[in-house]
């Protein structure tokens, strides 16, 4: 392998950004090694990022990379992407350790098109351990590639608060949705606290974060254009948060109306009584015969069970609801990011914003 700082990359978008994956892989497979454990447990540790890390569209991770070039005006050298995208890999990692756990506890059977990892013959509940090993991961590639920097510790800060908000999402989502006790009367609480903290901060607020932080944008400046006060990381916040609560709600309706081949995954949020936008809609549509028929099918892991749900979704009109919710989000959103000043320099641009609206806005999968 040539030495990283006389590394080129080119191809298109995803094949320069798995080319740094190919680099950080075998950085992190060095210093396993160097640990001088057994070649068995460097073998299940290669197996366990092959399997966990790569696989996904690289939304997230891509976005690190596309918002630095925003807010530099310009593309990338080869030593500029090589930071922006180990901070867009090290998101991934930290969704692969999200979802491995996620799988884990919702006993999901498919993942991006293949078994759960947990599901691996000879994986099982070392997979929870071989989600903090993908963790911890993480910490590694930000302490080679960014001790030196200023902004080390405010990286290290981000990801550790990024990791607690979305544990308390988790937590929010799996006291909403206890497998012994469907209560439809209690799971329309905390839909929209789950969608902010479970997705928003890390899927949407983190990529966005880390670059603003990589290109040392202040956390207050003057804008050049209209002379106001901009609390940078505020402003971020106050557009990505509702994108993500957004993107959490059509992760719902497509868990419902989307195939397998479409989400790579089986959906299964009726049977695992989750606190999904799709019941909340339903329940707040429903007449009184149709409630009772989610509160004696919502919740139970059974095919008929769930068929008479689906059945009363589309009953409700869920599919013509979410049509109009998306319309109406997406133009609420849009007005926020009207609001934002596009001024010359490491400040932050409306097309950040724009871009991440636009490759959610009505997805398929």
């Amino acid at each position: 392998m040539p030495p990283i700082s006389n590394t080129t990359y080119n191809g298109s978008d995803r094949d320069r950004f798995n080319q740094v994956f190919t680099i950080i892989r075998q950085e992190l497979l060095d210093e396993f090694a160097a640990q001088n454990v057994p070649e068995d447990a460097q073998n299940w540790y290669r197996r366990n990022i092959d399997y966990n890390v790569p696989g996904g569209k690289l939304n997230r991770g891509l976005s690190v990379v596309d918002s630095v070039q925003v807010i530099k005006g310009r593309a990338l050298s080869d030593a500029e992407y090589l930071k922006a995208a180990v901070l867009g890999w090290s998101v991934e990692f930290l969704q692969a350790f999200f979802l491995v756990l996620d799988d884990v506890m919702d006993r999901s059977l498919t993942r991006r098109g293949q078994l759960c990892y947990y599901r691996v013959p000879e994986v099982g509940t070392i997979s929870i351990n071989d989600a903090v090993l993908i963790e911890s991961s993480i910490y590694f590639l930000l302490k080679k590639h960014f001790r030196s920097e200023p902004y080390y510790v405010d990286l290290l800060e981000l990801f550790h608060e990024t990791t607690s908000k979305t544990g308390t999402g988790q937590l929010l989502d799996l006291l909403s949705a206890p497998e012994d006790s469907v209560d439809l009367s209690k799971i329309s609480l905390e839909f929209e606290q789950i969608a902010l903290y479970k997705t928003s901060y890390y899927s949407f607020y983190l990529p966005v974060a880390l670059a603003m932080l990589l290109c040392e944008v202040p956390p207050t400046y003057e804008s050049n254009s209209t002379g106001q006060q901009i609390e940078a990381y505020a402003v971020a916040q106050s557009i990505l948060l509702p994108i993500g609560q957004y993107f959490q709600a059509q992760d719902d309706f497509l868990d419902f109306a989307g195939t397998p081949e479409q989400i790579g995954k089986v959906g299964t949020d009726i049977v695992d009584n989750k606190c999904s936008w799709c019941i909340n809609t339903a329940l707040a549509a429903a007449s009184a015969e149709q409630r009772a028929i989610l509160d004696a099918s919502y919740g139970r892991r059974d095919p008929d069970a769930e068929a008479r749900v689906k059945a009363v979704f589309e009953a409700v009109g869920l599919r013509e609801k979410y049509g109009v919710y998306e319309e109406e989000v997406y133009a609420r959103i849009n007005t926020l990011i009207q609001a934002v000043p596009d001024d010359e320099g490491p400040y932050l641009k409306k097309k950040i914003f724009t871009d991440f609206l636009d490759k959610i806005y009505k997805r398929q999968k």
